[in-house]
This record gives structure tokens, sequence and C-alpha cells, in this order.
């Protein structure tokens, strides 16, 4: 009886090995599939959920695959993250293999494009830029969503610094500060939206109230900046970024500021995806 439990286990542990070794196989192949069709510089993480694998691989529907990526757009510089959630995935596992999987039923797509604060601080050209939302967020009274069609994700305070000239005055964006320029910490108050596949930052003014907002960066106040520069600084962190569509052409619904990352989101249910195009066209 000894023998035969032991023999039970070893069949047993065999199987869990053989188990993860097949699902470790299936997600390499699929990651070389999405790194090629989305033209990535790396193979993308790809996990596939659930065990055991191979029965799931057996009737052709996995319960939950992830996957991460990043890519370089030329609109922002540095890289993005990408991520993908598909629940209930229908394919059959010969076609995972040999690459010829193309377009596969899936019951729900979670997409998410992550924009990460050094990058952010690249597009806005302010290198220390950092992105923090306010205690309390403005409600436009329409339960987040305004007429026009825009999501109000909610009230953010930006903080940064910015060079002087000699006399003063702000430097613009990619000027090169001289020995004699200053360096002002600025904050403002910026509003977060999703217009349709637009990410819209928009800063409405100087942030004054330590209190609701960050209590470890010293803020310039509005009076130090010059009266001349101060809709330029305003403009200067206000961007419009492209969302380019999520991962397998998933529409953005959701915008969010989280951890200093932009986070954009969208959910697809029951749809037809091309597995090795990642990234739409």
């Amino acid at each position: 009886m000894r023998k035969l439990i032991i023999g039970l286990l070893c069949l047993a542990g065999l199987a869990v090995v053989i188990d993860f070794g097949a699902a470790a196989y299936t997600e390499y192949h699929v990651s070389r599939q999405l790194r090629a069709g989305a033209e990535l510089s790396a193979d993308p993480e790809v996990t596939f959920h659930g065990f055991p694998f191979t029965a799931q691989a057996m009737s052709g529907r996995y319960d939950g695959v992830t996957i991460r990526a990043r890519s370089m757009r030329p609109d922002i510089p540095g890289e993005i993250g990408i991520e993908a959630s598909l629940n209930g995935l229908h394919a059959p596992v010969s076609r995972l293999l040999d690459g010829t999987a193309g377009s596969v039923q899936v019951e729900r797509v979670d997409a998410r494009m992550r924009i990460e604060p050094t990058e952010l601080g690249m597009l806005f050209g302010i290198p220390d830029l950092q992105v923090h939302t306010r205690p309390a967020d403005k409600s436009d009274g329409t339960g987040g969503s305004g007429g026009s069609g825009m999501t109000t994700a909610g009230g953010l305070v930006l903080t940064g610094t910015l060079s002087t000239a000699a006399n003063g005055r702000i430097l613009a964006a990619g000027a090169i500060p001289s020995s004699t320029s200053k360096r002002i910490p600025v904050q403002v108050e910026a509003e977060l939206l999703l217009d349709g596949d637009l990410i819209r930052i928009q800063a409405t003014g100087f942030h004054h109230d330590r209190n609701s907002g960050p209590t470890d960066v010293t803020t310039a106040k509005e009076s130090e900046v010059p009266e001349a520069d101060r809709e330029a600084v305003l403009a200067r962190f206000s961007r419009t970024i492209d969302t380019k569509e999520l991962p397998f052409g998933v529409t953005p619904t959701e915008v969010s500021a989280l951890g200093g990352h932009i986070v954009v989101e969208g959910i697809g249910r029951n749809v037809t995806i091309d597995l090795d195009r990642l990234q739409q066209p």
C-alpha cells in the first residue's frame, strides 16, 4: 500500500510538471507570435491562468490569459505599458502553437494602456513632473459625464520645476537654461478627461491649498510666476494624447491617475480579436 501511495504521488507530481510545462510552451509560442505581429522590441509576458492547463487545451477554451508588453510610440517619448486580460479565449491549442491562431473568439477583453511618470515628464518637457490626485474631485453635475461626450476622471495636481531666464521670465520648453537661471517649483490644478479616443490633461489654474494637495513639495506662489507667463505655464502642464486604441482594438471607456501613472482602460465583450495583432495599425 505504501508503494502504491508513493507511486500515485509521483504520478501526480509528474502530471503537474507536464501541465506546467505545456502551459509554458504555449505561452512562449503565443508571446513570439505577438511580438512579431505587433513589432515589439521584446517578447511580451504571456500567462495562461487556471489549472489544469491540459484540460483547457483539450476543450479549446481558456479561462484567462494575461498579456503584458512594453511598446514605443512616435508621439510619446520612451515606452508605455500595455496590458490585456482575455477571459474565455476560444482557440485550438494546435493553432496557438503553430502561429495560425489569427482571429479568435474571446468572451471578455480587459485592455489597459499605462503611461508612467518618466514618460509623462518627457512628454510635457518637465523632467520632474509628478501627478497627484486631488482628495476631493470636482463634479460637473452629470455623474462624471459631460454633455460633450467627455468623461471626467477627476481633478489632478501636477507638480514640477521650471527654469527662468536672467530677467525672471519662464523659459520656453526646450530652451537651455543659463548659469544664472533659477528653478521655480510649481503646482497647478488640472482636469483629466477622456474625450472619445483622446486623453485630455487640461491645467485650469495654480494650486495653493497645501492641505488638499501633496505636502512634500515646496510650492511656488502664483505671484512668483510672472503674470505675462502664467498662461504659458498652464499650457506647459496641458496635453492631449491619442490613445490610438487599446490592445486588440478595444475602445477606451475610462481614464484615471494611479500612483503617478495615467491609466486608460476599456472592456470588450464577445469579440473577435486578431491574436497576432496586440496593437492595431
